[in-house]
């Protein structure tokens, strides 16, 4: 039987997820997995060359078949901490945003809350693989994802946690990434999928043990700060999300 292609992301915040896939032998029979940065694993799944991706949700709009297969994504309610507009001037003072090439969920949702929350509008630059960090300087600020947005709390005096600006304009969570198929997947892997997702949230120690990383508290990055379980509230900021980024489709505003 041919295995099932499954891509992550690469960032500390999937390794709750993955914990209890890469321990079931019975599931790592049955799939190969592959991780990436999110705007790669996104256009893996979009092309075909995986079959299910932990990926931004940003990729929706773009594929002609979708599925989410899980209860579990990368989520937050409040701070996420890792998805970050970092300046060294206030927001209004901002005239350039760095746009970070490696997810554009969180890019296109930064261009949302420039738009409608901030309303301003700076120029933007979309960086292309480049470490970019140190050019956030002045009234040049920077979206900054992941890891390396945890490195550059300790850098940067004004930090724009992006799912907190989207909880006060909308009220409700985000969605950051969800684990999407782009085909109906045989619903006894699913089913397994699905429980081993949950397995890591027994084991955080373990995982935080494994990954030091010294410039942020994994424990409450993991218990605080991104919220798993893919919620009613969830998929209501997914849905508004979703519609926002239709609109900037049809206004040809949409990162590519």
């Amino acid at each position: 039987m041919e295995k099932i292609k499954v891509g992550s992301v690469s960032y500390l915040n999937a390794r709750p997820l993955l914990y209890g896939l890469q321990r079931s032998e019975e599931l790592m029979q049955q799939m190969e997995l592959i991780e990436e940065y999110p705007a790669k694993i996104g256009g893996m799944l979009i092309e075909g060359s995986i079959d299910v991706g932990l990926v931004p949700v940003a990729v929706i709009p773009k594929m002609k078949d979708w599925h989410i297969i899980s209860d579990y994504c990368i989520g937050a309610t409040g701070d996420v901490a890792s998805v970050c507009l970092f300046s060294e001037v206030p927001v209004e003072q901002i005239e350039t945003v760095l746009l970070d090439y490696q997810s554009r969920t969180s890019v296109n949702l930064c261009k949302v809350l420039l738009k409608h929350h901030w309303k301003i509008q700076p120029r933007i630059v979309e960086t292309t693989g480049e470490d970019y960090r140190s050019k956030i300087t002045g009234t040049t600020a920077g979206v900054v994802i992941g890891d390396r947005a945890l490195e550059q709390r300790l850098v940067s005096p004004y930090i724009y946690d992006l799912a907190t600006e989207w909880r006060k304009m909308t009220g409700l969570p985000f969605v950051f990434a969800a684990w999407i198929a782009n085909k109906p997947l045989p619903e006894s892997f699913v089913a397994q999928f699905n429980k081993a997702n949950g397995i890591g949230f027994a084991h955080l120690e373990e995982i935080i043990a494994a990954n030091p990383f010294p410039v942020y508290d994994l424990h409450k990055y993991y218990t605080e700060n991104i919220s798993y379980d893919l919620t009613e509230e969830k998929r209501k900021g997914l849905k508004l999300y979703i519609e926002y980024l239709r609109q900037m489709e049809e206004s040809k505003k949409l990162a590519v």
